[in-house]
């Protein structure tokens, strides 16, 4: 089945979604902490609420002002082929990557999930190119990933948005350290959150999404000569 069939197969578009959510996609997000590791040695997370906390502020203040609004952007950008438009997200997106670890994972992943889409050969090849020239950042790809099945930019967000959370939670089993039920109880909050910050995130005006988080940047910093750490990041 083609990219242009599979568009027009609601069954197929939601299975591609789950793949796309899914931690088994072969990105590498779960080497990621996103500073989840760095707040535990530092005593900013000790046990699942203050790790919950920690994860529903990071969705609302760091995410759905950051990364869901160029998401967004970029499917519309994706859409009419606007690749300046796509070369300035994607610029914005390396430039306010505030530390090494922050900006690795996001090259990291973003040229991961374009050799998954190429293996799939999901993707227009013109975009692949073009992504491919950036270098590709993983809102960037994930929005072309998002627009080879035609999902619109709410769907496209809960999407990215579940991928997040399944990932940070697994990064708060991990580093806290924290049981399985623990982390079900964790992402059944963050679901009940996503909806909201997807909403702020598609209230944003292109060009306006926001990167202000000096707590996160200074523990990323730290993180970077961590003796001792399971996480890229």
């Amino acid at each position: 089945m083609t990219a242009t069939t599979a568009a027009m197969n609601p069954a197929h578009r939601l299975l591609w979604l789950m793949q796309l959510a899914s931690p088994a996609l072969p990105v590498g997000g779960f080497s990621y902490s996103e500073g989840m590791e760095a707040a535990v040695e530092h005593g900013l997370v000790t046990d699942e609420t203050s790790a919950q906390l920690w994860l529903i502020d990071q969705l609302h203040l760091v995410q759905a002002r950051s990364e869901f609004p160029v998401v967004a952007q970029a499917m519309k950008a994706w859409r009419t082929h606007n690749n300046a438009a796509l070369q300035q997200l994607n610029d914005w997106v390396i430039q306010t990557r505030e530390t090494f670890e922050m900006r690795l994972q996001t090259e990291q992943m973003g040229r991961s999930l374009l050799i998954w889409l190429r293996n799939h050969q999901a993707a227009d090849e013109a975009d692949m190119l073009f992504c491919e020239s950036l270098p590709p950042t993983w809102p960037l790809v994930f929005a072309l990933a998002l627009n080879t099945h035609a999902v619109d930019a709410h769907e496209g967000l809960l999407t990215c948005a579940f991928a997040w959370a399944e990932n940070m939670v697994q990064a708060a089993i991990k580093s806290v350290p924290l049981g399985q039920l623990s982390g079900q109880r964790m992402l059944s909050a963050l679901s009940a959150e996503i909806p909201l910050a997807v909403a702020q995130a598609l209230s944003v005006p292109d060009n306006q999404q926001q990167s202000f988080n000096p707590r996160l940047a200074i523990l990323s910093a730290r993180h970077e000569t961590q003796y001792s750490r399971l996480f890229r990041s």
